[in-house]
């Protein structure tokens, strides 16, 4: 007689374990976990189906939203092996569950353990695949928050790099001027930044610290009116000084170093929309978190942004994403992107190989999602702009560093990337073409105030919030008809005058390409028009409010 599985194999949720880790033991099964639950819910459209018009929070979730019998069929059958239901998420496609470790592996037999690995210290992690209970197979299609690996990194050009800058950096002042910021400060838009903690030694997550002071003294050193900053916490609060001097010192450095990101990236969006209300949200650095963030800020919690600013990534094709995890966080950008959210992310600070150790050439995500607007980074030479490229193509301790970009291996070319650029990996596919766009990355860099001293500072870290600042500038410019639009398909679009709406908009970079050393050893180079080391070039500002007017 055969007997009937209690579970299931969910599809997508195989991981290898993390390369370099060792198991260490058990974990504690009275530990309490919270997961993440994907549910099974409408499919959304295909990105040639963005809608032109923006749907609402409500609109989106009405349209695409788990059937409420299906979100209590999951939340009944999760509750026999002894979970708490937390939050059903506001589009009513995830579902927040709580519940001790003894429980979390009866309801999911992901077999979690701690590890231990040189880059991360210790976490909580698990190798092969998810399973669930065989009545719920086909209402649950991911479990996240069950492997707490770090699954991305961030994209600030290394201090080395930073302090090689021979002439002054560029103020806001300067960058309003270079890229024709349209008048006006974004009053009434809101811009979002998104920021995570990253793991420890003993396996806590630490948080970025937020130095409040330092956003007001650069502010008026920049002669800029004190900003409006909320911060979001979504599963993680950012520290304050006070509790920064609480912890040990190595503990310290690492929130100080990630503290760089986060005042970076609020300090260039305060700057250049000093009229807009700034929402930084906080989470955990890994698939969870990524997913709970995005599904905050589409929900509008506290409100619906018109922009995001993300500058950390990871290799699409890196082993440490489930295929679950890089589906769900697309369609978290999905949504953004139907509700007229341009979610703008950085492209990658090392070049071709986005930092792998192979042969081949990868692209960074989340910017190769066709949800994105893809940022890449340029530099100064004299007086001409050109592609970022500083010995040897990507980030050492010495410094270096190269602008992310290339084509996809995992999301096909979507219909309105009408672009001709191909793969330099044998037999790659056509697939989606990043960056889109691109803004100052490398020397002189960006004048700041930082933690540490550091008075400057760039990458593709500093390009994604300048292109999510300009956007919040041009949508206040635009009449109302014509706000609220996730701008990167637009970009391929027709301008009204018989071009491409991007080749109107931004300034050509012609010069410079991107190969990372020794991996791959060869990369992408600009030339006229679109490419893949500069996309369309950098923003022309007060064009692309005039055209999107009449787009």
């Amino acid at each position: 007689m055969v007997e009937t599985p209690t579970h299931i194999e969910l599809k997508g949720s195989r991981r290898p374990m993390k390369s370099g880790a060792r198991r260490l033991r058990d974990v504690d099964p009275n530990m309490q976990i919270e997961v993440t639950v994907a549910l099974k819910a409408p499919a959304l459209p295909k990105s040639e189906a963005v809608p032109g018009q923006a749907l609402t929070p409500k609109e989106f979730t009405d349209r695409y939203g788990a059937a409420p019998a299906d979100i209590q069929a999951v939340e009944r059958g999760l509750r026999s092996f002894g979970l708490t239901v937390q939050e059903v998420a506001p589009n009513r496609r995830y579902l927040r569950m709580s519940g001790t470790a003894a429980a979390i592996e009866a309801a999911f037999q992901p077999g979690m353990a701690i590890y231990h690995s040189a880059d991360q210290g210790q976490f909580r992690g698990r190798a092969g695949t998810v399973k669930v209970p065989a009545e719920l197979d086909g209402l649950i299609t991911g479990v996240f928050g069950l492997d707490q690996r770090q699954v991305a990194r961030r994209k600030a050009a290394s201090a080395a790099s930073a302090t090689s800058a021979t002439t002054a950096p560029l103020t806001p002042s300067d960058l309003e001027t270079r890229y024709s910021f349209p008048r006006g400060d974004a009053a009434g838009q809101t811009i979002a930044i998104a920021e995570f903690g990253v793991p420890t030694q003993t396996g806590t997550i630490i948080a970025p610290t937020y130095f409040p002071d330092e956003v007001a003294s650069f502010c008026q050193a920049q002669d800029r009116p004190a900003p409006n900053i909320q911060v979001v916490p979504v599963n993680l609060s950012p520290l304050t000084p006070a509790q920064l001097q609480q912890l040990d010192p190595q503990s310290q450095q690492v929130s100080v170093d990630i503290s760089i990101e986060v005042m970076m990236d609020i300090e260039i969006v305060a700057a250049l929309a000093p009229g807009a209300t700034v929402l930084v949200y906080f989470a955990s650095f890994d698939e969870k978190g990524w997913v709970d963030l995005l599904n905050q800020i589409t929900a509008g919690q506290p409100a619906l942004p018109v922009s995001v600013s993300i500058s950390w990534g990871l290799a699409e094709d890196s082993p440490d994403w489930s295929a679950g995890a890089l589906q769900a966080i697309n369609e978290g950008l999905q949504a953004a992107a139907m509700q007229g959210i341009t979610v703008c992310v950085s492209a990658g600070d090392d070049g071709s190989g986005d930092a792998a150790a192979d042969r081949r050439a990868h692209v960074d995500f989340p910017a190769a999602s066709p949800f994105a607007l893809a940022v890449g980074g340029t530099m100064l030479r004299g007086s001409d702009e050109v592609v970022w490229w500083e010995a040897p193509g990507r980030r050492t301790n010495k410094g270096g560093g190269s602008t992310g970009g290339g084509v996809s291996v995992d999301f096909q070319r979507p219909s309105w990337q009408e672009v001709r650029v191909a793969s330099i990996n044998p037999g790659g596919i056509d697939g989606r073409v990043i960056p889109d766009v691109s803004a100052l990355a490398g020397p002189p860099f960006y004048a700041l105030v930082l933690p540490g001293g550091m008075t400057f500072n760039g990458g593709t870290s500093a390009s994604a919030p300048l292109w999510a600042a300009l956007i919040g500038r041009v949508n206040a410019a635009l009449p109302a008809s014509k706000r609220q639009r996730f701008l990167t398909p637009l970009l391929y679009g027709a301008d009204g005058g018989g071009q491409m709406l991007g080749q109107t908009v931004c300034r050509d970079i012609t010069s410079g390409q991107n190969a990372s050393r020794p991996h791959p050893g060869k990369g992408y180079s600009a030339g006229p028009g679109f490419d893949a080391a500069s996309g369309w070039g950098v923003p022309v500002g007060q064009r692309l409010a005039a055209v999107l007017a009449n787009v």
